[in-house]
């Protein structure tokens, strides 16, 4: 096996999960954090954001006006080619910073390698992949740590900085707030289809495309004062990431179904005939369908619970603000529309209509 070019090994088949599918699930991690949280609660002052909303990253007051976002990502592979994997993981863990409304500033590497079933080569690629990620943000890669581990796995810790006036956490959506995503849905489907080798050719780059694409976006949003919260979408899909930032803000949402972004529609149902639907799909739906009110439908469940790897960002704006966010968002590149809004709470926190 050893004696294979690099490019001849198909990193997905040494993993049992993909990107972000490979999280725990909601309850679970729930159920975890809500344990830690009691015992580290009101013992750091300067702590200004920890675990207690499952926000993206901690932030800590520096004392002059600014703060240290912190934050650390990583998972198994999502693609076959290794230095894609490195730049999507790397791209997904930096995302953490920019949905704070942050600038990054430095990373570190996170590398677990099975060093007697994959040659270090590979894994040298993988690397290299996390750094031209890094380069595209203008931060360094800095050094990291490894371990011989039964599959590979890759990510980043990374440091942001940000005005405290211009941090945005999940917590902050408000009655009548605008909710956006910046990208669309149907990464985990796509991924799956490729793992059970059903992926036709013509469609190979549509997923990674789409997550070789840096939340940039987020530095800029974290400037403008109608942006309430704002989180991104990744392992949990829109309706687990849009749920706790409901739980969080103390308000519901509406969803219109048919307002959701969706990556080439007419692919994805292809694949979910085929029945390409990631196993996390199922545990994201068990862990919060109480919750959620309105997806009967198999195929809307499919979309709006698919796990994102390096997923966009899910952004609520103050009523009557649309025009300028949309206006806001066009000058980073994006076209953006609304999916839904913030609601008094009441019933299912989220309805989807």
């Amino acid at each position: 096996m050893l004696a294979m070019a690099a490019d001849e090994f198909k990193l997905t088949q040494f993993s049992h999960g993909a990107g972000c599918g490979c999280k725990i699930a909601p309850e679970a991690l729930d159920r975890l954090l809500r344990a830690s949280a009691q015992e580290s609660a009101g013992h750091y002052p300067q702590l200004l954001v920890g675990h207690e909303t499952r926000d993206d990253a901690a932030v800590y007051d520096l004392g002059d006006g600014t703060a240290l976002v912190s934050t650390t990502d990583f998972f198994m592979p999502i693609v076959d080619d290794a230095e894609t994997f490195g730049y999507i993981a790397a791209v997904n863990a930096i995302s953490d910073v920019y949905a704070m409304g942050a600038e990054p500033l430095v990373a570190i590497a996170i590398l677990g390698w099975p060093v007697n079933f994959l040659p270090m080569e590979v894994a040298g690629s993988v690397v290299q992949g996390g750094r031209r990620a890094c380069a595209a943000a203008g931060i360094p890669l800095a050094g990291g740590h490894s371990v011989d581990s039964p599959e590979p796995m890759f990510g980043l810790a990374v440091s942001g900085r940000v005005r405290i006036e211009h941090l945005k956490r999940n917590s902050g959506a408000r009655v009548g707030a605008q909710l956006y995503l910046t990208k669309p849905l149907g990464v985990g489907i796509l991924t799956t289809a490729q793992k059970y080798g059903q992926l036709q050719p013509e469609h190979a780059q549509l997923a990674p495309a789409l997550m070789k694409t840096l939340n940039k976006a987020g530095a800029r949003f974290g400037q403008l004062p109608y942006v309430q919260a704002m989180t991104d979408v990744t392992g949990f899909g829109l309706l687990g990431h849009l749920l706790e930032m409901c739980q969080a803000s103390g308000v519901g949402a509406i969803i219109h179904a048919e307002c959701v972004p969706l990556l080439a529609p007419d692919v994805l149902d292809l694949y979910l005939r085929l029945r390409c639907v990631p196993a996390a799909t199922q545990r994201n739906w068990d862990s919060y369908s109480a919750h959620i009110a309105g997806v009967e439908d198999e195929r809307l469940r499919a979309l709006l619970a698919d796990p994102q790897t390096a997923g966009g960002l899910l952004v609520a704006v103050a009523p009557g603000h649309e025009a300028d966010f949309e206006a806001a968002a066009a000058q980073e590149g994006l076209s953006l529309k609304p999916f839904g809004f913030c609601i008094e709470p009441q019933g299912p926190t989220i309805t989807v209509v």
